[in-house]
C-alpha cells in the first residue's frame, strides 16, 4: 500500500516506511523532530520547479505545467521509483511525506509520485 501525507500528519500504525520526499529540509525543524524513516530529496521537485510553482520568479506556473516538468524530472529517478514499487509489491507499506504547506494532495507532487510508483506496479 502507498499512502501520502504531510510530514506533520499523525503517524498511524499502517504507515509503514515513512519517506520524506521534499528537496529542502522542513525548517526550522531538526531531523529528530520530523517523524520519518528516510529522506529521499531527489524524489522532490527541483529547486527551480518548486520556485516556479510558488511564483518566486514571476507568475506561478499552472498545475498542468508543474505536472509535466515533475514527471520529466523523475525520469532520472526511475531506478528509485522502481525500487519503491518493488517494496510495495512485496507487501511493504510506504507513506510519501511532503511539506506541511502542501494541504491539498490533489496539487502535490506526493500524489504524482504515488501515481508513478503505481504505473510501475500495473501489469
Amino acid at each position: 500500500m502507498i499512502k501520502t501525507k504531510r510530514w506533520n500528519d499523525p503517524v498511524e500504525d499502517d504507515d509503514g516506511t515513512r519517506l520524506l520526499i521534499t528537496r529542502l529540509w522542513p525548517r526550522p525543524y531538526r531531523k529528530d523532530e520530523v517523524p520519518h524513516d528516510a529522506w529521499e530529496k531527489d524524489l522532490g521537485p527541483s529547486k527551480s520547479l518548486h520556485a516556479d510553482w510558488l511564483g518566486k520568479r514571476g507568475r506561478s506556473i499552472s498545475w498542468d505545467k508543474f505536472t509535466q516538468r515533475y514527471i520529466t524530472e523523475m525520469q532520472d529517478q526511475r531506478p528509485k521509483i522502481e525500487a519503491l514499487a518493488s517494496r510495495v509489491a512485496s507487501g511493504e507499506n510506504i507513506t510519501l511525506l511532503c511539506s506541511t504547506r502542501c494541504e491539498d494532495a490533489r496539487t502535490c507532487h506526493r500524489t504524482l509520485l504515488k501515481g508513478l510508483i503505481e504505473e510501475v506496479l500495473a501489469p
